[in-house]
């Protein structure tokens, strides 16, 4: 069975993480099958949207320790393909875990379990984040004496107050779903057995959109977080400018006035 599932569905990507019996963590071999996957979602424009989640009782509970780590610090040697498509490739972890990699449509995290080191920075790479009541979240490196590289000391302080971020950064603690959601981290906690249906709901309003408007505003949200409101607001035309000019844009007005359903192409 794969380590890493790949479908897609009515436009949407599911991305399933399944290595339970390691509570999904990302070995070598997870790390390239999911590197994998998000350059299927960023190259396929039958992709509107990305749903990503775990089996088992974790969403995914960070670097394999004994395979990945040791890899990183020189204590193993590569054994295997996928511990030298690691060494080979800079950057496939980071991929693997969106940092520094854009797959250019909205990536929904439905957190069955824990999401912790890396699986919250997996988390942090998402626009939209769906939590099972038991998760538990938090990047503990600093207990072992390592770094969260993977995005946390950029984007937890811009994605928690300052100082929660920083306690959860030096200390290693785990918050629990619901704090994590009054903390604005989370959009929502559902009952276990709704989190697909509640996933899959905002996944297909997503992709009933416009796909071309879907993509400009999550770019331009993007790229306009922290800048001053001038020069955000000259950059946000950039964005919504070729909107306007596309098929897509004369469509919606036109299904909307003749009372129909609108067929967006993504031109």
């Amino acid at each position: 069975m794969a380590v890493v599932e790949y479908r897609v569905e009515d436009h949407i990507a599911m991305i399933t993480l399944n290595r339970p019996e390691a509570r999904n963590a990302i070995s070598p071999e997870v790390a390239v099958r999911l590197a994998q996957a998000w350059e299927q979602v960023r190259d396929d424009d039958n992709v509107r949207a990305a749903i990503v989640t775990g089996t088992g009782s974790a969403f995914c509970a960070g670097a394999d320790l004994g395979q990945m780590i040791p890899l990183r610090t020189g204590a193993r040697q590569p054994e295997n393909e996928w511990d030298r498509r690691i060494i080979d490739t800079p950057g496939l972890t980071s991929r693997a875990i969106l940092r520094n990699f854009d797959v250019e449509k909205p990536v929904i995290a439905a957190i069955n379990g824990h999401a912790i080191a890396g699986g919250m920075e997996l988390v942090q790479g998402t626009d939209i984040r769906v939590s099972a009541p038991a998760a538990r979240f938090g990047v503990q490196e600093v207990k072992w004496a390592l770094f969260p590289a993977g995005g946390s000391t950029v984007r937890l302080p811009r994605q928690l107050p300052y100082s929660k971020a920083m306690e959860l950064l030096l200390t290693g603690d785990l918050i629990s779903a619901e704090e994590a959601l009054a903390l604005g981290f989370l959009n929502y906690v559902v009952p276990a057995e709704d989190l697909m249906a509640k996933s899959m709901d905002i996944a297909r309003k997503i992709a009933a959109n416009g796909p071309l408007a879907v993509k400009a505003i999550r770019q331009s949200a993007r790229a306009c977080l922290g800048r001053p409101e001038e020069e955000a607001l000259r950059m946000e035309l950039t964005y919504a400018n070729p909107v306007f000019d596309t098929e897509d844009a004369k469509e919606g007005p036109r299904a909307f006035m003749e009372k129909r359903t609108p067929v967006y192409r993504g031109r």
